[in-house]
């Protein structure tokens, strides 16, 4: 089992409740963290950007990782969204397999 940490970025409270809701409902993540005050500073169209964002830090397995862009985007203003993920290497046993439980489409 690949086990996943995903970071989305969201322009504020509302949508990050609705994405983190859906990814929950559909048992695409076990868990989202809500972190409510993010300043990001970017190249958007020719220029830097500043905003004031939230994000979300999401756990997960790699093979749902391709669904849980798909709600994403449904569920997101941004014409680009943040959606990255990073391998989890290693972590708590017990943790892990929280995960793969809440994550497994079998039950």
């Amino acid at each position: 089992m690949k086990y996943i940490t995903i970071f989305i970025t969201t322009p504020g409270k509302k949508v990050s409740k609705v994405i983190a809701e859906q990814l929950l409902v559909n048992k695409l993540v076990s868990c989202v963290s809500i972190i409510s005050s993010v300043k990001s500073s970017y190249w958007w169209k020719g220029k830097i950007c500043k905003s004031d964002e939230q994000l979300l830090i999401c756990k997960s397995v790699k093979n749902k990782f391709k669904k849980i862009i798909n709600v994403v985007k449904k569920n997101h203003p941004y014409e680009v969204p943040e959606i990255v993920s990073f391998d989890i290497s290693d972590g708590n046993c017990e943790y892990l397999k929280w995960i793969a439980n809440i994550t497994d489409s079998r039950r």
